[in-house]
């Protein structure tokens, strides 16, 4: 058994040179998480700020995001994405060595978010770089070694943060801001410019591939991949539903368990990571014979029996076993979804859908917290899990109605998915 469990990680062999690099970076990147574990805190105990106060700041801040996404995206896809991941990270780091510079002063929540924005505009060419140096026979493969290292770093981030906030606040800025800076410094310095050129567009205007590139602006671009768009429409129920463990689990696990109620929930986040690091190539190796969408229909059936059960379970060893199994719909889910997207994403608009996407994506996961408070507070956790479980099932089906008529879409055009050759415009990418 444990031969077949060692043997699983050989999926890691033989990837693409740059996703190791991008493998190292997301370590680096995880393991710098220090401003946002904490952020909340800081902004109350340190700042003075009331809670409802943090909480429209925290708001705000996610606004700050997007202008920066949409500009990142469409700057990866003009100019490159090695220019905008470095121009942007350095950017990201001097404010946050302003923000560590005046760590005790009212400018220190605009620093922040001005972080945020220049960030936000590293995401895209980061997520852009990614599908142009994969193939859709390597992405579930890849992405899983991304998750995987996201994951190691983040599991010592928060613990170096804990540290930090208490002995020398400043240094979770400085911290956050040089570990970015490395990551991405890593990354330019060991993955040549993957931007497609003019040579593999026209090759792939030519071709039957699903990433062939697109004529057009962003929105024609999004009205020729229906299916992607759909496909989005119907993951993002996920993340309301998967949402609900930092939301309704904790409030359910505190009125069921009193003061034990915290530190049973955070056994439950350490089972979850632990599983998400121990599991997360076996699980790819096992699935990687069906296609993504298949896979990321089954993670919904994953996530609506683990959360779903949550309805009715009262022992601990019961809430173990949920977070057992929905930790496994979101090892499936996150290892194969950004792969669906991108298969299915047009090389010449790589940045601007890495862009538009998770902003699409990520509604349902923005309106966890408003619908999920209303309804534990009418109705109670029972009648939120029970439509956790019901929009997840409700999304499954979606999702495997739509691998139907894919597959139905192929057998009419009689034509192939494969992808292009020399699609990143180098052909050793």
């Amino acid at each position: 058994m444990f031969r077949r469990f060692a043997a699983s990680f050989a999926i890691y062999r033989g990837l693409p040179r740059p996703v190791y690099a991008l493998f190292a970076a997301e370590v680096l990147n995880g393991l710098g998480i220090f401003v946002f574990p904490f952020l909340t805190l800081y902004l109350t105990r340190i700042l003075g700020m009331s809670q409802r106060e943090a909480g429209d700041w925290l708001f705000a801040a996610s606004l700050a995001y997007l202008p920066g996404s949409m500009l990142g995206g469409k700057l990866a896809d003009r100019i490159g994405r090695r220019k905008v991941m470095l121009a942007s990270q350095l950017g990201a780091g001097a404010f946050l060595a302003l923000a560590g510079s005046f760590r005790l002063s009212a400018f220190l929540p605009v620093f922040v978010l001005l972080y945020l924005a220049c960030d936000g505009v590293t995401d895209p060419a980061r997520t852009a770089m990614t599908t142009d140096v994969t193939t859709p026979e390597n992405r579930q493969a890849s992405y899983s070694l991304l998750y995987l290292g996201h994951n190691l770093g983040f599991a010592g981030g928060p613990l170096i943060a804990g540290f930090l906030f208490e002995k020398a606040p400043s240094w979770l800025f400085w911290g956050n801001g040089i570990a970015a800076l490395a990551a991405s410094t890593l990354v330019v310095a060991l993955v040549p410019e993957t931007k497609p050129d003019s040579g593999a567009i026209e090759r792939s205007l030519r071709s039957d591939s699903s990433e062939k590139a697109h004529e057009g602006n962003l929105f024609s671009a999004l009205r020729s991949r229906g299916f992607l768009v759909v496909f989005t429409l119907l993951t993002t129920w996920y993340g309301f539903v998967y949402a609900q463990h930092r939301f309704a689990l904790p409030l359910q696990a505190g009125e069921l368990f009193g003061q034990k109620g915290a530190a049973l929930y955070g056994s439950l986040m350490t089972l979850n990571a632990l599983m998400v690091i121990a599991l997360n190539a076996p699980i790819v190796a096992a699935l990687k014979r069906f296609k993504p969408v298949a896979n990321v229909a089954f993670a919904g059936v994953l996530y609506a029996v683990g959360f779903g059960m949550l309805a009715f379970v009262r022992s601990p060893w019961l809430f173990f076993a949920s977070t057992a199994v929905w930790t496994l719909g979101e090892i499936v889910n996150a290892t194969n979804e950004p792969a669906y997207v991108a298969n299915h994403t047009p090389m010449s608009h790589r940045g601007r859908f890495a862009a538009i996407l998770p902003i699409v994506g990520s509604l349902g996961y923005s309106a966890s917290g408003p619908v999920g408070g209303r309804v534990l507070e009418a109705s109670g956790a029972g009648a939120m899990w029970i439509l956790s479980a019901a929009l997840a099932l409700a999304a499954s089906a979606g999702l495997y109605l739509l691998a139907g008529a894919e597959r139905k879409a192929a057998a009419r055009r009689g034509g192939s998915t494969a992808p292009v050759p020399g699609a990143s415009g180098k052909d050793d990418a």
